[in-house]
């Protein structure tokens, strides 16, 4: 219907099945719209509420504070905008499960998706909902034909996104709209903040006490003494602790190698099945699982292999596979066919699965926003209001040099409102690796011009520290402790961390499914190199394979030959064939980059 943000009658401020933060945004909202922008002509603020809080329905309910004629809903990507689509759809709308609206009259919403929208379909709109892919590029039909008072609310979901330059050209299409950001974090991954004033938060620690989002702990592994060496140099050089906390604040180099050496990952893949199993222990519940962090795609498949040597069931998104593989590898997630996924920023925003109860973080983030949404991912309650439940429990996992520190401090230092929470990193206990001076040193996967190899660890300590709610008496600590199930004498609660045993099987099988992989992405490495299209034919002069198959093939051919082997026999290689491929893989590719070139 014409105007339905205007007429409907809606039912928002007195709702009892909407959550808090939803209410107090709205009434922001409408403050700001009543004042500042009809008044001072201020146009463009933002809302800051933790993942899991309600941003969704915030979306939908922003419309009916500006009495919108028409607005405009722009995501990210495109699942995102799927969701907010739902959101708005009739039949599924929020609007329909909280009771906002009387009667069956709703907003008329429409989504920009390829051609299956016209501009008839967009004019008879209240809300056209897409994701900002949709309307970039020159000569785009929307941006070129769509008058500049077509909307008049314009809500981006993620809305630290809004600085970027295609954001911009929106805003400038439609000088007098009114601009709203949603974000969990007004900081973009390259650091800059997201345009006009924050007019509400959300707290993390109200959200906790509400049950909103789970109760996080951070388990950040300590390395008392830790022997690297820089490659150039050949030198090897003791740090202490403090010093590993300094470099990993500010050498680059160091914080990607920490997380990639074989010692420091085995560490983290411990701790964090260790974590795991203690959460499905205390609660009962097998369909906990583990996200964790990679650096890149060779990162993914290094961890994934790790966590499968250990007999966990352990798969990979990136974006460098195509959607079908990914699609296959969230289904299995949501099945729960897997206890671990990995990925590299591919299920940052708009993922939900609150089973994630651990995140291992591998990765180094150079910013605030990317490590502040991974985080997010296991945020997400099981059980609905329900604060202080075991199972609404969250970890994070990471090593002292990975800088992970830092962006604490970050997140302190940017949001006022969590302030406090973040301050609070009170110590829980201390627990150390089983036998950490006996743990094998294996050489590291590093790739980076002057490199730097991980040695042996020794004692390696866990600092557990658990991120308390604002609690003001020691009364709520005492409580909190005990419905996590601790009792007994602090100093009695050191426990050690077992080393999570590999068997030889485990390890051969996810060696060699870990090759397989290395080899299709070394192929397309070679392939973007030679800049070729990879699924044209012509590099097999007998026209059978296309040039990304037949890359697979001769890199094949080379593993083969180097261990003397026929085609069709990759499943009876054993340990050493595999370490001795793994030792000669960067031959075997020279080589075949040689060929080609």
């Amino acid at each position: 219907m014409p105007n339905a943000f205007e007429l409907l009658k809606n039912n928002i401020e007195e709702n009892s099945k909407l959550r808090e933060p939803q209410i107090e945004a709205y009434r922001a909202l409408k403050e700001f719209y009543q004042g500042d922008f009809k008044t001072n002509h201020e146009r463009e603020v933002g809302i800051v509420l933790p993942v899991g809080c309600g941003k969704s329905g915030c979306i939908t309910i922003t419309p009916f504070a500006f009495k919108s004629k028409r607005a405009l809903v722009i995501a990210p990507g495109l699942s995102i905008a799927k969701q907010l689509l739902k959101d708005f759809n009739p039949s599924t709308s929020f609007y329909k499960k909280c009771s906002l609206l009387e009667g069956n009259e709703f907003p008329e919403p429409v989504e920009i998706r390829g051609k299956l929208t016209n501009r008839g379909d967009l004019d008879a709109s209240d809300v056209v909902i897409t994701n900002i892919q949709q309307l970039q590029g020159l000569d785009n039909r929307w941006m070129e034909s769509l008058p500049i008072d077509f909307f008049d609310v314009i809500i981006f979901d993620e809305g630290h996104h809004s600085v970027a330059e295609t954001w911009v050209t929106l805003k400038n299409k439609f000088p007098e709209a009114a601009i709203v950001n949603y974000s969990a974090t007004p900081e973009r991954a390259d650091g800059q903040i997201m345009t006009g004033k924050v007019i509400y938060t959300f707290s993390v620690q109200s959200a906790i006490k509400k049950g909103y989002v789970k109760e996080l702990t951070a388990t950040r592994l300590n390395p008392t003494t830790l022997k690297y060496v820089r490659k150039k140099d050949g030198q090897e050089v003791e740090v202490l602790l403090d010093e590993v906390i300094k470099l990993g604040e500010t050498d680059a180099d160091f914080r990607r190698s920490i997380v990639t050496s074989k010692e420091s990952l085995d560490i983290i893949v411990n701790a964090s099945i260790h974590e795991l199993e203690q959460l499905r222990e205390t609660t009962s519940n097998k369909k906990l699982k583990i996200i964790a962090s990679a650096l890149n795609y060779d990162h993914c498949i290094q961890i994934v292999q790790a966590y499968r040597e250990r007999d966990y069931s352990a798969d990979y998104v990136h974006s460098k596979e195509n959607s079908q593989k990914n699609d296959k590898v969230l289904q299995k997630l949501d099945n729960h066919e897997l206890d671990v996924i990995v990925q590299v920023r591919k299920l940052i925003e708009g993922f939900d699965h609150p089973f994630l109860s651990v995140a291992a973080v591998f990765s180094v983030f150079s910013s605030l926003s990317p490590f502040v949404q991974f985080v997010g991912r296991i945020m997400r309650v099981i059980e609905q209001d329900s604060p202080r439940s075991k199972i609404n429990q969250g970890i994070v996992v990471y090593h002292a040099g990975s800088n992970i520190a830092k962006r604490w401090d970050d997140f302190k230092d940017f949001s006022v409102a969590d302030k406090e929470y973040f301050d609070q990193l009170l110590p829980e206990n201390d627990f150390v690796l089983d036998n950490p001076t006996d743990m094998e040193r294996l050489q590291p996967a590093l790739k980076y011009d002057e490199k730097i190899d991980i040695g042996e660890q020794t004692k390696v300590l866990l600092d557990k520290s658990a991120l308390l709610a604002d609690d003001p008496t020691a009364i709520d600590a005492l409580l909190y402790l005990h419905s996590a199930g601790i009792t007994g004498n602090i100093n009695d609660l050191l426990q050690q961390v077992e080393k999570i045993p590999v068997t030889k099987v485990n390890k051969r099988q996810a060696q060699r499914q870990a090759l397989n992989d290395k080899v299709k992405n070394t192929a397309g490495q070679i392939i973007a190199k030679l800049k070729i299209n990879p699924k044209v034919k012509g590099m097999d002069r007998s026209f059978r394979n296309n040039n990304f198959a037949y890359v697979i093939s001769l890199i094949n051919r080379e593993i083969n030959k180097t261990l003397n082997k026929s085609p069709g026999e990759r499943h009876d290689l054993n340990a050493s064939e595999l370490d001795l491929i793994d030792s000669r893989f960067p031959h075997i590719i020279a080589k075949i980059e040689h060929e080609l070139s």
